[in-house]
This record gives C-alpha cells, sequence and structure tokens, in this order.
C-alpha cells in the first residue's frame, strides 16, 4: 500500500515528519521561495569584507525528493555569511538557504547540528540562477566577484530570490460622464483628461508591480480628422506609455474604443498609500477634430497589483 497512513491529524494516529512536510508544500501549492518581498534578501557587510549579510525573513524551500515535502525555515536579525577571496582569477558564488535532512542527505544530527543554514556554492557559472540539482534549497543570491578581491559589496551581488506564493489584488473601477466633455485641438500641451476617468486606488503595501488597463468606450470623435495621445497616471508620478488616438475620417461625428495597457513598477513611497490614477491627453495641432465623452461614453478602468522581491 502506498498511501502514507494515517491521514494527517487523525486523532490518536502516530505521524511521520514527513506528512507535516507534505502539508506544508500542499499549502504552499508546490512552491518554493521566500514568503514576502524583502525577505532574507542578501547584502554586504556594514562594513565591506569577505562576506555578506542575510536580512531577517522566511521561506519554503521544496525537498529534492518527491515524497519530502517542503521545509519552512526563518531567520531573525542579520545572518553573516563568510565568502572566501579571490585570488588571479574572477569568481561566481551562489548563496542558498540549504536544508540538509539526514533522512535524505548527509550525516546531520538535527539534536546537535544545523539541519537548515546559509550555504555558499563556490564557482559556480556566472549565469548560475539555480540551486545544484538534488540540493534541497533556494538561492538566494550570486555574488560574481572580480580577480584579486577580498571585499564584497553590493555592486557584486545579483538578487535570485523569488516569492513562493505572491499575493495579487484586482479591482475594477467605473465610470459614466454625467454630461458632454469636450477637449478640442487646439495647443499642444496634456491635458488631465476626461475628468471623469479620476479613481481613488488603494496601493497595497507589498505591491511592486501595477497592471493597469484603462478602457473608454463610445469616445466621441468630431469637425475633423483627430490626432491626440493619451496615458494612464498612477499618483501623478507613474505616466504610462503613450496610446495614439489616429483618425483620419473627416468632419462626421463618429465613435471608437481606445484601451490603455501599462506595467507600471510602484516605488516605495507608493505602497500602502491611496493614490489617484486618472487619465492625460495630448492634443495636437497638427488635426483640428475634437474629443469628448458624453452619457453614451464608459470608462472602465482594470488595475492589478502583484507583488515581487524588493
Amino acid at each position: 500500500m502506498t498511501l502514507i497512513n494515517p491521514p494527517l491529524l487523525t486523532h490518536g494516529g502516530t505521524h511521520a515528519a514527513r506528512a507535516f512536510r507534505m502539508m506544508v508544500r500542499d499549502l504552499a501549492r508546490g512552491s518554493q521561495g521566500v514568503t514576502e518581498g524583502d525577505d532574507l534578501k542578501v547584502r554586504q557587510l556594514s562594513t565591506p569584507g569577505a562576506g555578506v549579510r542575510v536580512m531577517d525573513g522566511s521561506a519554503v524551500i521544496r525537498g529534492a525528493a518527491w515524497g519530502q515535502g517542503s521545509y519552512t525555515q526563518y531567520n531573525v536579525g542579520e545572518a553573516t555569511v563568510p565568502v572566501a577571496p579571490t585570488g588571479a582569477s574572477a569568481r561566481s558564488d551562489l548563496v542558498c538557504l540549504r536544508v540538509e535532512d539526514p533522512e535524505y542527505e548527509g550525516t546531520r544530527d538535527p539534536e546537535t547540528d544545523e539541519i537548515g543554514y546559509f550555504h555558499v556554492v563556490s564557482n559556480v557559472s556566472a549565469t548560475t540562477t539555480t540551486a545544484p540539482t538534488g540540493m534541497t534549497a533556494i538561492p538566494l543570491a550570486r555574488i560574481d566577484l572580480p580577480a584579486n578581491t577580498t571585499l564584497v559589496t553590493d555592486s557584486m551581488i545579483t538578487d535570485l530570490r523569488r516569492i513562493a506564493n505572491p499575493r495579487r489584488e484586482r479591482t475594477l473601477y467605473t465610470a459614466f460622464p454625467g454630461s458632454t466633455s469636450t477637449l478640442t485641438y487646439s495647443d499642444n500641451k496634456w491635458h488631465t483628461w476626461p475628468t471623469a476617468a479620476k479613481w481613488s486606488v488603494p496601493v497595497p503595501p507589498w505591491a511592486t508591480t501595477a497592471k493597469v488597463v484603462t478602457i473608454i468606450a463610445g469616445l466621441r470623435l468630431t469637425r475633423a480628422d483627430v490626432y491626440a495621445r493619451m496615458q494612464n497616471v498612477l499618483g501623478g508620478i507613474l505616466p504610462g506609455q503613450d496610446t495614439a488616438v489616429d483618425d483620419d475620417q473627416g468632419k462626421g461625428t463618429r465613435r471608437n474604443t481606445v484601451v490603455l495597457a501599462d506595467t507600471l513598477s510602484i516605488p516605495a513611497a507608493l505602497r500602502g498609500t491611496t493614490q489617484n490614477l486618472y487619465l492625460q491627453t495630448y492634443m495636437s495641432k497638427s488635426e483640428t477634430g475634437d474629443l469628448s465623452v458624453d452619457g453614451a461614453t464608459s470608462l472602465v478602468a482594470d488595475v492589478e497589483f502583484t507583488e515581487g522581491v524588493r
């Protein structure tokens, strides 16, 4: 019989350690990595020297063998990890959080030895981004050391952390102009328009990226050909890419649907705050038509925040 019995948390049963590790694996959806964006970041020593610091944080480390399950490990305070100096040649080292469980590898004694520890894999390829095959470990950083170097600085450290299960938060915002609002062609300048396309957006404290898709359905074009550019703006400091409204249909009244799509990096100053999301529009003098929104226009903003290392 291959099922592991009794099922976890059966009253009166005796449960193997790997049953709990498999629960960790299942709850982590088979993923591994750090828990949050700041966890276990590798930095130079306060005074650069022959080593690095690993900051506070926690992680999930998936076992290299099937059925081994996953381990949780956390670090409180700054851990110092020694890094050997280089000689006449440059060298790359990989800093990992490793679990060496004697049930599967090695001879460490859980009663006296560190089973989870920070481990340096020396002399790896300068493009390495993963822990060695067969090792129960997650990569934290690669250190690319020049020749004849004894001091590690932040400029030599490449962050390789990944979040095991990044958080996401998606919200749809809508607006409908209560009356006609027109933007004329005349000045070759940017305008906060349409004014109805403005929403207060809470930015999660863990967000590092926002994907913003804004749709203007029923945008009204009148009087002549129109050439304009439109941008999403978040927080007044994150303008998106230009989306062109380029119309050569003459003086008749017509309606178009415009879609603006951006991926915006969220700076630390915006995290955990509420910011305005709005549109800005540039009307070119090269064409003399106007843009309008009215009661037949729908405005939709689809905003998804995602978490990443920082």
